[in-house]
């Protein structure tokens, strides 16, 4: 059974959810294409969550670049790889779809396909998909909104 929680931030309501073990398995904001939303038979619970609550708040204050937090996403073995490649771009940096198939050993013509992995990312913020852009350097999708990727490209001084 899936624990989950709301928490208020200025990107609008979060909404995590947790394994049994207390793993996240997802960061969803309002509106998101693809995000999760909590199901008959969840059980809502803040006490899984303080950590990350914690967290979020000092990120979001400026004051906490990187998170210590255990996440478990599940999806297909190439997925998880582009994610894992997520989660070693810098705070404050940005990357390409080609910056990130070449660090998951993909082809050239796989960068269409990284970009669905990364659209898929169920774990919003925590897992930095919003440090992707465009080849050319424009700011490209984002399943929580283009909106919301400035806001925390700005925050992060990448803007």
């Amino acid at each position: 059974m899936s624990t989950y929680t709301r928490i208020p931030s200025p990107l609008g309501e979060l909404i995590l959810t947790a394994d049994p073990d207390g793993a996240l398995t997802s960061l969803s904001v309002p509106g998101q294409k693809g995000g999760r939303v909590p199901e008959p038979g969840w059980r809502e619970d803040t006490g899984p969550f303080r950590d990350v609550r914690i967290q979020l708040d000092a990120y979001f204050a400026g004051d906490l670049k990187e998170f210590d937090l255990t996440l478990r996403a599940s999806g297909t073995a190439f997925r998880e790889r582009v994610w894992a490649a997520l989660d070693d771009v810098p705070y404050g940096t940005t990357v390409t779809y080609g910056e990130i198939a070449a660090r998951i050993d993909a082809s050239r013509a796989a960068v269409r396909a990284v970009g669905g992995a990364i659209g898929a990312n169920p774990l919003l913020i925590l897992r930095p998909c919003h440090r992707v852009i465009g080849a050319d350097g424009t700011l490209t999708g984002y399943a929580g909104g283009l909106e919301r990727k400035v806001s925390l490209l700005t925050l992060e001084g990448s803007l």
